[in-house]
């Protein structure tokens, strides 16, 4: 079983920039991808960006040119992901969830970002 930890989050001004982390604990080392998703109220849960273990970077079309993922796989000692946010944008306000998947899919318990003059 893999626990997911997020750290960041917080209130932004539009065109700020946030920088979430996710730390993941328990069997880390059958983790194949990491990565983030949003839900919005009232919408659906969406795609942020995912990052494999090969490096492949996937990221939702609202978000691309302005998020970057980034991660830190060190096996069975250290699994972390970093989602760095920029230009953002009042539709950007979600719950940000981490996400992580090695035979099974595993989710963190979110972050707030809100985004507002």
């Amino acid at each position: 079983q893999v626990r997911l930890v997020e750290f960041g989050g917080g209130l932004a001004q539009p065109g700020g920039s946030l920088r979430l982390s996710c730390v993941a604990s328990g069997s880390i080392a059958r983790i194949n991808t990491m990565g983030w998703y949003r839900q919005a109220h009232g919408k659906q849960r969406e795609l942020v960006a995912t990052i494999d273990n090969d490096g492949t970077e996937i990221y939702g079309g609202s978000v691309k040119g302005r998020f970057s993922i980034s991660r830190l796989n060190a096996g069975n000692t250290k699994n972390t992901v970093w989602l760095q946010m920029g230009d953002l944008k009042p539709e950007d306000t979600a719950i940000y969830y981490c996400y992580a998947e090695g035979g099974e899919i595993s989710w963190g318990l979110g972050t707030q970002v809100t985004v507002s003059p």
